[in-house]
């Protein structure tokens, strides 16, 4: 069981030109009211590629505030009319029942087809002192056809390995899974790469990653392998603690910033 009731997502955004992915807000939901700011990423990201602040969020140093999802994200979670939602909540090993918007954001990543956004969670910090997330595997459209038979013959709770593929020349810090034999089965999303490298540079014992749900064909490729991570931090560790992720707004501010509806 988690010991905060905060959850919180980061909202990634895309350059067009370089592909190149940058954090730029934070979203964060406390069992009533919804919060949105914008990181240091997104200054970041305005003063390399040119990126904007959202018609939604148009000013960079407020804290938006809602009782309901805000618009931006809630156009990002499946509509339960769609004839594939059971089959969708499935595939991300969620629940109808007990459905949690946030934990289906993390889980989806957001991802639409019309824009260049997606979000991704920040882990939860357990009761036994331990962080644990779900993820997608990507990549796995480069995959050789017997990585592919590999993952079919995977089981739930079956472990597997990170491997740091230094040597790639698109990504110095990408993040390999493999399985104990050996068959690379595709990438740790690059949003875990930097705090990863330094909790494995620390202590590789400290991460585990096992098989969560394996969705077979025909599911799509982009949700066919949920892995579940469990790590534990180190003496001065915090999540997302880089400059980066840091908001924009102070928190002295932050009782003079709006209240925003959806």
């Amino acid at each position: 069981m988690s010991i905060t009731s905060l959850k919180t997502l980061f909202l990634a955004w895309q350059d067009h030109e370089s592909r190149s992915w940058h954090p730029v807000g934070r979203l964060t939901f406390n069992g009533k009211i919804y919060t949105f700011v914008y990181i240091e990423g997104a200054k970041e990201a305005q003063k390399k590629f040119g990126f904007e602040p959202l018609m939604s969020f148009p000013e960079w140093n407020k804290t938006y505030r809602s009782t309901e999802l805000f618009a931006f994200f809630a156009n990002r979670v499946m509509s339960p009319s769609r004839p594939d939602y059971q089959k969708h909540l499935d595939r991300l090993n969620l629940s109808a029942q007990s459905f949690d918007l946030m934990e289906f954001l993390a889980r989806s990543e957001g991802n639409r087809q019309t824009d260049n956004f997606k979000v991704f969670p920040s882990p939860n910090l357990d009761s036994d002192g331990k962080y644990h997330l779900c993820f997608l595997v990507h990549g796995l459209r480069h995959l050789p056809e017997c990585s592919m038979d590999r993952i079919k013959q995977l089981q739930v709770g079956d472990p597997l390995w990170l491997c740091h593929e230094f040597h790639n020349s698109y990504d110095n810090k990408a993040l390999v899974l493999t399985t104990a034999d050996h068959y690379h089965l595709g990438y740790c999303p690059r949003y875990l790469s930097q705090d990863l490298l330094d909790i494995l540079r620390h202590d590789p014992g400290l991460v585990e990653v096992k098989v969560a749900k394996v969705n077979l064909p025909p599911s799509p490729l982009k949700s066919r392998l949920l892995c579940e991570m469990t790590y534990s931090g180190f003496e001065g560790y915090e999540p997302y603690a880089h400059k980066t992720y840091q908001p924009l707004t102070k928190e002295k501010e932050q009782s003079k910033n709006l209240v925003c509806p959806m």
